[in-house]
């Protein structure tokens, strides 16, 4: 309550003319989740909306849009998260999107993973973390990735047609600013990357082979993260090894810019429809 006050300031101070305050998983899985919302809207004034899995994974895709190389054919966007992660499958085989906010139209499949770096970490322990309990990790989140519409039709358009993974969480930019060897984050520097598979396999060998204070004390880990970047690394691997390509571009950016874009696109629709009018 007292973070989204400070929200509400900021919003007051600023004065947006249009905005959407949405809530993700969290909110979605809590049994209290509609009473939060309630409580927030009556003490707060803020107006909170639960989006579906659905919606969330188009508003993703919209934010990472203009990172989807040109001349692929396709691209699978993930979206790894602390309770769920989101897939989706852009098939441009039947043309293109060539508004950035229309590229969700494109999404020829989705699915949201029951299974977060919270959730795998406080199944399997995310501390103290070895070669065998990483593929312990790796095998759970499989099968899940097995119940994936699509599932073999996007692996042979990944041997046919030129198609890259596209990732935007923590656990990905993590991994761009230890490849990088960043002494501090550095978001300019992350955000479009293009990293080659044995680019990622020696950054997560390397990762696997660091102990916990190791993490902690990584510039680009962090306390906050030290327990949480193996349990997402081995989603990342899971989705890797389901649909291996030769490269991954790097997003930081998602949910939010995906918001950004749809009002920004809300408003160039109404705007155009005031004008046809007369």
């Amino acid at each position: 309550m007292e973070a989204l006050r400070l929200c509400r300031n900021k919003l007051r101070e600023h004065e947006p003319t249009r905005m959407r305050l949405i809530a993700t998983e969290a909110c979605r899985a809590a049994s209290n989740g509609e009473g939060f919302i309630a409580r927030v809207e009556r003490e707060l004034g803020l107006k909170l909306e639960i989006v579906d899995r659905q919606t969330e994974a188009s508003l993703a895709v919209t934010g990472c849009a203009d990172l989807i190389e040109e001349s692929s054919a396709g691209a699978l966007m993930f979206d790894i998260g602390g309770g769920s992660s989101e897939l989706a499958w852009l098939d441009f085989r039947g043309g293109r999107p060539r508004r950035t906010g229309r590229m969700a139209a494109s999404i020829r499949s989705w699915q949201s993973l029951p299974v977060g770096v919270v959730s795998i970490a406080e199944k399997f322990g995310g501390v103290d973390v070895t070669t065998e309990s990483f593929e312990a990790m790796v095998a759970f989140v499989a099968g899940h990735l097995r119940q994936f519409r699509g599932r073999e039709k996007l692996r042979q358009m990944i041997a046919d047609h030129p198609v890259h993974l596209i990732g935007t969480s923590g656990t990905v930019t993590t991994l761009a600013g230890l490849h990088l060897g960043l002494e501090r984050y550095e978001r300019q520097k992350v955000d479009g990357l293009w990293m080659k598979r044995e680019e990622i396999d020696a950054t997560m060998s390397a990762l696997l082979g660091m102990t916990f204070d190791r993490r902690v004390a990584h510039p680009c880990i962090g306390k906050d993260r030290a327990d949480l970047v193996l349990p997402g690394c081995a989603i990342f691997e899971a989705i890797r090894r389901e649909w291996p390509t030769e490269r991954v571009r790097v997003a930081d950016r998602g949910l939010r810019e995906g918001i950004l874009i749809s009002l920004i696109d809300a408003d160039r629709a109404e705007r155009a429809g005031r004008s046809g009018r007369g």
